[in-house]
């Protein structure tokens, strides 16, 4: 295990493939072409830091923190995340499938426009969350919080959102097609469209 403390670095074209930073503590730094594939983080917490180009793929991070962090171009490929914390980060031109996701709080996360195909992304918290244009083809959602997410454009044909948290959510600007929804999510949609619903029947 190597526990690391860096603040305001730059670390350039490293490899640190299948280094254990359990409880490291990263603030600020600017990982640029670092091989992470591999690396392990339980316990880690990291802030305001950007991955340019890294690869992480069959990295392992569990109750971790990445807070307020950018992944730019990074290569996230069979990469599990088991209780995270990533609250206010953004992921832009990363590879994002196949991915493992077991709950943990995105509030906030920009995955704006990215492929999230197939993926099982049910009871994440990803409440207030920019989904816009992003490909959700096939993903669960179930019991997922999506409270105030924005899903302009995003695709979500055929997606499980049966349990989900929606409130504040216009589902009426994603494309929809086959998509499960339950009931709550059903009477959310029809009043979107202007349909006044009675879920008591009465006369």
């Amino acid at each position: 295990m190597t526990r690391i403390e860096r603040e305001g670095d730059t670390i350039r074209g490293e490899d640190w493939y299948g280094d254990d930073l359990q409880d490291s503590r990263f603030v600020g730094v600017t990982f640029v072409d670092v091989d992470l594939s591999e690396v392990t983080t339980a316990g880690a917490h990291l802030e305001d830091c950007t991955f340019r180009s890294c690869r992480l793929n069959s990295s392992t991070h569990v109750a971790s923190a990445f807070v307020a962090c950018t992944f730019e171009g990074a290569n996230l490929f069979d990469t599990t995340w088991d209780g995270c914390k990533l609250t206010g980060s953004s992921f832009s031109r990363c590879t994002l499938r196949p991915m493992t996701v077991r709950g943990g709080q995105w509030l906030g996360v920009s995955l704006r426009g990215a492929d999230l195909n197939r993926l099982d992304l049910s009871r994440l918290d990803l409440r207030e969350a920019d989904l816009s244009m992003a490909k959700l083809t096939d993903a669960v959602l179930r019991d997922t919080r999506l409270d105030h997410a924005t899903v302009r454009q995003a695709d979500l044909r055929s997606a499980d959102l049966r349990g989900a948290g929606l409130a504040g959510v216009d589902l009426d600007t994603a494309t929809l097609g086959s998509t499960r929804i339950d009931l709550a999510g059903a009477v959310l949609l029809a009043e979107l469209r202007g349909t006044l619903v009675d879920v008591g029947g009465e006369a």
